[in-house]
């Protein structure tokens, strides 16, 4: 058995203002300036504000503790204001956020004795999909998820997170060990798509996310899929024909991105935004038309301001669904996982 071992953190670090230190959370300013959105510049700029204050605090050795509380009142106040109405494109944008947790910073702070298992024993490995047994509270569970690259040579090896066809051919190895040992299967969905270049087309990139639909509908173990970022497509259905949907409050799910909408509607990606609000692909949308089950709040300003706390959301989530779900016979899951996805899209005529 190859591959790495994750054990969840006893002391994970917390990266929200309110509980680390100023040094830490100056850390997490700098991280956030490099990658800052449009409507988050109010935001940004009082945090420039508050980073310059405390440098002087520490330069000069003066006391500024009443200015800096007082800017530090502004900011929950003004994060309110910036993230308590998002559009669907801000959503959109928030999910393809750089410092978003990625499905491995899930699988080390939410699972113990993660076990990577590599290769679709027919062609080669694809690291855009990983996957392997863990532990969830004492539960053993099946992982999989669609991973991406924080840096250059990280999305290189990842392919930006579109999976090839021999990713979904691991994917359904893993799966069909699952199945056959009786361990519930947990995916975790964040990609723009699969990979269409012409060496997946030749090995029939269509062909291994059909077949994964059709024998994930036939598994007698729960599944619970879980979208934590992007949600693009088949290349994101290929690994989540679940029991169960979840999705995080800044993730989307769609059958096409906004820009590719906007290319092909209005032939300019200018439009992009309109697309988003045409595709109802942000998660109260998702909700409200029953592709998803579940939305699961995330830190204000997004999963990305604080890992840990959207970690536990997860955890509890996971657990939640988990233990109902195991109450439920095999037969009865594979009839109410059939039953759930012949629903979506359904014509009601008047």
């Amino acid at each position: 058995m190859e591959g790495r071992t994750c054990r969840r953190r006893t002391e994970p670090l917390e990266q929200d203002a309110g509980s680390v230190s100023h040094l830490f959370y100056r850390i997490a300013l700098m991280q956030n300036k490099k990658h800052s959105l449009e409507f988050e510049k109010p935001l940004l700029d009082l945090e420039r504000q508050l980073e310059d204050l405390m440098q002087s605090s520490q330069d000069t050795d003066l006391d500024f503790s009443d200015e800096i509380k007082g800017i530090e009142r502004k900011i929950e106040l003004t994060k309110k204001d910036v993230y308590s109405d998002l559009t669907s494109w801000q959503k959109v944008q928030l999910s393809r956020h750089p410092n978003r947790p990625y499905a491995l910073d899930y699988v080390e702070r939410v699972f113990v004795d993660f076990e990577e298992l590599h290769g679709d024993r027919l062609f080669k490995e694809d690291a855009a999909i990983l996957g392997g047994p863990a532990e969830l509270n004492g539960r053993k569970v099946m992982v999989l998820g669609q991973q991406k690259g924080r840096n250059t040579d990280e999305n290189l090896k990842r392919n930006f997170g579109c999976p090839n066809p021999e990713g979904y051919r691991k994917a359904l190895r893993l799966m069909k060990m699952a199945d056959r040992f009786e361990l519930p299967i947990i995916s975790i969905i964040d990609t723009p798509g699969a990979f269409p270049g012409i060496g997946a087309e030749e090995r029939h990139v269509a062909e291994a996310i059909a077949v994964n639909l059709r024998e994930m509908a036939s598994f007698r173990v729960p599944i619970i899929a879980l979208v934590i970022g992007e949600g693009g497509s088949g290349g994101a259905l290929g690994v989540a024909v679940a029991n169960r949907v979840m999705i995080l409050e800044n993730a989307y799910y769609s059958v096409i991105s906004p820009e590719g909408c906007a290319a092909i509607l209005w032939k300019d990606r200018a439009f992009s935004s309109d697309a988003a609000e045409a595709l109802k692909l942000d998660a109260d949308e998702l909700l409200k038309l029953g592709i998803v089950d579940e939305v699961l709040p995330e830190p204000i300003g997004g999963a990305h301001r604080s890992w840990d706390e959207t970690a536990r959301t997860v955890a509890d989530a996971l657990t939640k669904e988990l233990t109902s779900l195991s109450k439920i016979k095999g037969e009865q899951l594979v009839r109410s996982r059939y039953d759930k996805f012949r629903k979506m899209g359904e014509f009601l005529g008047t």
